[in-house]
């Protein structure tokens, strides 16, 4: 299938690992020109070499912090000089901190907030007129499974990743005029570093190993693996794209059906 997004310009956020880095691949497989923000420039360089040496696109970037309003506004600037627009956004960072409700005073909420929720929304702010001038674009904003299921010691991204899902649904509404199609899409046990400290925590709480962890994680998932950062590249890439023409407004998890919730 020919997704229509060759020569298109597509910022990806969080983007020197993991999912982000596998949204990167996917997108500069298609032909796109990909704008990469992250906090580590040398992790930046690394990846955009090694997304290069397999599809033959390098990527731009800009090193930035996604709570810094201006280090976004840079970044969105650089996407229109150097890619010719914004066509997507693929909205992502990493977690805040594991822990349960008691653990956290007002300062941890409030950053959390900074970093899961606000910086999505100035992302979104900045590229709107772009998108509008372009005649529409599409917004794919990651969050997690715990928006259908809540995820136990992880408070602070279960309130805030579900949040995302209102905004989402509520931007579809807002933005379908203009040609914008906004979609959530929430990861399951995608093999990066995140899950792996994760399994980490989770493994010295309960006692075991973490190959014992692992395994029995994987054994939680229908499909008996983690998945791969291509896994979800592809599909964000399919929903960043021309041939999604009328899906909107949906939070899509991409977890092997892990989640038992509707």
């Amino acid at each position: 299938m020919n997704l229509g997004i060759k020569d298109k310009g597509v910022l990806v956020m969080a983007s020197s690992g993991g999912i982000g880095r596998g949204v990167a691949m996917e997108m500069a497989r298609e032909g796109a020109r990909v704008m990469m923000f992250a906090r580590s420039e040398e992790k930046l360089m690394e990846s955009a070499a090694a997304i290069e040496g397999e599809t033959g696109n390098r990527p731009q970037y800009v090193v930035g912090d996604l709570t810094n309003p201006s280090d976004i506004e840079a970044v969105v600037a650089a996407t229109e000089e150097k890619c010719g627009g914004i066509w997507a956004l693929f909205n992502n960072t990493g977690g805040p901190p594991a822990g349960g409700f008691e653990q956290f005073d007002d300062a941890a909420w409030q950053s959390a907030f900074e970093l899961t929720m606000l910086g999505y929304v100035r992302t979104i702010r900045a590229v709107l007129p772009l998108m509008r001038a372009g005649g529409g674009g599409r917004i794919v904003n990651n969050t997690s499974v715990s928006t259908k299921q809540a995820v136990d010691g992880l408070i602070l991204s279960n309130v805030f990743r579900t949040g995302l899902v209102g905004l989402g649904k509520s931007l579809a509404r807002e933005f379908g005029g203009d040609g914008i199609l906004v979609n959530t899409v929430g990861p399951g046990r995608i093999d990066t570093d995140r899950i792996e400290q994760l399994d980490t925590i989770w493994a010295e709480k309960a006692g075991i190993s973490m190959e014992e962890q692992r395994s029995r994680s994987q054994a939680s998932i229908p499909l008996g693996k983690y998945g791969e950062p291509s896994d979800f590249g592809k599909i964000v890439a399919f929903l960043c794209s021309e041939a999604n023409a009328y899906l909107t407004g949906q939070n899509v998890l991409i977890d092997g059906a892990m989640m038992e919730a509707y």
